[in-house]
C-alpha cells in the first residue's frame, strides 16, 4: 500500500495532521494502537474536564446558600462521575472516527514502526504484520507519565494520570507528587469530592512554570480548599507493603512519613520513542527526544515529527500547530515557524489559571525594563455578581515599546480568556491600544483592559 503522507498516532497532533494533509489533497493513511484521539481525548484533556465539571458541581451544590438557594443534602457518586468522564472519552473519540470517514483518510489499526525506505510496518491485533510506503511519514506518538526511579507504579496504589481517571472508589486520603497542571487538577477534583489531598512538590513553588504570584495566589486558594501542600519537599520512597501507603517526604525541616490509601505521580512525561522503529531507520533522537528543525524533518528524509516526542511544550494544541506548520510546509506553501514564546498555557483548577509569555522575573532577567499592570477580580462587577472573586490578572509590559511581554490570570474562567492575549501579542498591540479597546461590561474580561490601564496608571476601578 503506497501513500503521500502517513501519520503514526492519532492524538491531537497525529489526526490533525492527517485531516489537515486530506484538505491538501494528499492520500493519508493514520496509524492507531488504540484509539482514535491518542491520550487527550481518551486519556488526558478531555476526560479530566469532564472530572473537574462534576467537581465544580458539587461545589456548587455546596455552596448554593451563598446563592440564596437551599439544597437537600448531597453527595458525589464517584462511579458516575467516573463513567460521565468515560462517556463524554468515548463522544469523542467516535467523533474523531466520523472526521476520518469523512476526509477519507484510511485508518491503520495496530502497532507501527518504522522502517528504512520511507516504509511502516503495522502490526494488527490478529498478529498479522502489513507494510506500507510513504513519501512522507510524520512521528506523532505522543508521551506517558513518567516514572521516578524511587516512585515506582503498581497500577494499584502508586499510579499515574490515566489510573487516577478510573478508580473504582473514592480514596480517602491521596498524596499527589508534582504540581504541575496535571497534578494540579487532579488533586483539585479529588479534595472537591471529600478525598484528603497532600501535593508534595520539589519546588519552592506549585504550578512552577506560572509567575510567583499567581503560584502563590494558588497556592492559598488550594490551601484555603482544604489542600495541604508540601513545597521544598521530595518523596524519597514509598512502603506499599500495608494496606495503603507510607511515603517518607524529605522537607527543609527532615523526613516526615505521611500515610494515605493512594499516590498519584504526576511527575511529568516521557516521549514514547521506544520500539517504533528509530534506530533502524538512523533518526536522531538527544535526551529522550526526537530531533526535528523548525519545520519538523528529522535528518532522514522524508521522516518528521511533531509534538510531544520533541522538544518544547507537551501540549496538545501545540502539537497540533506543528502537525499544521509541518504538512503545509510539505505541501509547499509558505509557513512561518511556531512562535514558542507565544504558547498558552492553561491549568483547569478552581481558580482556573492560564498565562502566555514571560513571566515578570523572566523579562527582567532578559533585561527589559519593565511596566506592571495588575487587577483583582474583587473589583470586577461580574466577578461580584458570580460569587468568584478569587485571583487577579497581571500583564507584563515592555517600558520603552508598550509590547505586552507577557500575561498571567488566575480566576474563573480564564482559560477563555487568555487567547486575547495570545492574539494581543500575535498582532503585536501595544498597551495603549488594548486599554482603548472597548471591553464588554460586565465581563470578566473587563479585567484585562483594566490591568493594561494600571500599568499606565489610568485603572478606574480601583
Amino acid at each position: 500500500m503506497k501513500y503521500d503522507v502517513i501519520v503514526l498516532g492519532s492524538g491531537p497532533g497525529g489526526y490533525v495532521t492527517a485531516i489537515r494533509a486530506s484538505q491538501l489533497g494528499f492520500k493519508t493513511a493514520i496509524v492507531e494502537k488504540e484509539s482514535l484521539g491518542g491520550v487527550c481525548l481518551n486519556w488526558g484533556c478531555i476526560p479530566t474536564k469532564a472530572l473537574i465539571k462534576s467537581a465544580n458541581v458539587f461545589e456548587y451544590i455546596q455552596h448554593a446558600e451563598d446563592y440564596g438557594i437551599e439544597v437537600a443534602k448531597s453527595s458525589p457518586n464517584f462511579t458516575n462521575i467516573v463513567k460521565r468522564s468515560r462517556d463524554v472519552a468515548d463522544g469523542m473519540s467516535k467523533g474523531i472516527q466520523f472526521l476520518m470517514k469523512k476526509n477519507k483518510i484510511d485508518v491503520l489499526e495496530g502497532y507501527g514502526k518504522l522502517k528504512a525506505g520511507k516504509k511502516i510496518d503495522v502490526e494488527g491485533k490478529d498478529g498479522k504484520t502489513t507494510e506500507y510506503t510513504a513519501d512522507h511519514i510524520i512521528i506523532a506518538t505522543g508521551a506517558r507519565s513518567r516514572e521516578l526511579p524511587n516512585l515506582p507504579m503498581d497500577g494499584e496504589k502508586v499510579f499515574g494520570y490515566r489510573k487516577a481517571m478510573t478508580l473504582e472508589k473514592l480514596p480517602k486520603k491521596m498524596i499527589v507528587v508534582g504540581s504541575g497542571a496535571i497534578g494540579i487538577e487532579f488533586a483539585y477534583v479529588y479534595n472537591a469530592l471529600g478525598t484528603e489531598v497532600t501535593v508534595v512538590e520539589f519546588l519552592p513553588n506549585i504550578v512552577p512554570l506560572e509567575d510567583e504570584e499567581v503560584s502563590k495566589q494558588l497556592g492559598r486558594s488550594l490551601k484555603k480548599q482544604g489542600i495541604k501542600i508540601m513545597t521544598d519537599s521530595s518523596v524519597e520512597k514509598v512502603d506499599i507493603s500495608g494496606k495503603g501507603v507510607k511515603a517518607t517526604v524529605k522537607t527543609k525541616k527532615g523526613e516526615e512519613i505521611i500515610e494515605a490509601d493512594v499516590v498519584l505521580s504526576a511527575v511529568g512525561i516521557s516521549a514514547n520513542i521506544e520500539n517504533i522503529g528509530l534506530e533502524d531507520v538512523g533518526i536522531i533522537v538527544d535526551k529522550g527526544k526526537i530531533t526535528v528543525n523548525e519545520f519538523y524533518e528529522t535528518n532522514i528524509p522524508g521522516y518528521y515529527a511533531i509534538g510531544d516526542v520533541i522538544p518544547g511544550p507537551a501540549l496538545a494544541h501545540v502539537a497540533s500547530a506543528e502537525g499544521i506548520t509541518c504538512i503545509e510546509k510539505i505541501k509547499g506553501m509558505h509557513v512561518d515557524p511556531i512562535d514558542y514564546g507565544n504558547i498558552p498555557g492553561c491549568t483547569y483548577c478552581s481558580p482556573e489559571v492560564a498565562s502566555v509569555g514571560m513571566t515578570e522575573k523572566a523579562a527582567i532577567e532578559a533585561g527589559y525594563e519593565v511596566k506592571i499592570g495588575k487587577f483583582p477580580f474583587s473589583a470586577s462587577g461580574k466577578a461580584s455578581a458570580a460569587g468568584a472573586k478569587e485571583g487577579f490578572v497581571k500583564l507584563v509590559f515592555d517600558a520603552k515599546y508598550g509590547e505586552l511581554l507577557g500575561g498571567h490570570m488566575i480566576g474563573a474562567n480564564v482559560t477563555e480568556m487568555v487567547a486575547e492575549l495570545v492574539a494581543v501579542r500575535k498582532l503585536e498591540t501595544t498597551g495603549h491600544e488594548i486599554i482603548k479597546a472597548i471591553h464588554p461590561h460586565p465581563t470578566m474580561s473587563e479585567a484585562i483592559m483594566e490591568a493594561a490601564a494600571a500599568a499606565y496608571d489610568e485603572v478606574i476601578h480601583i
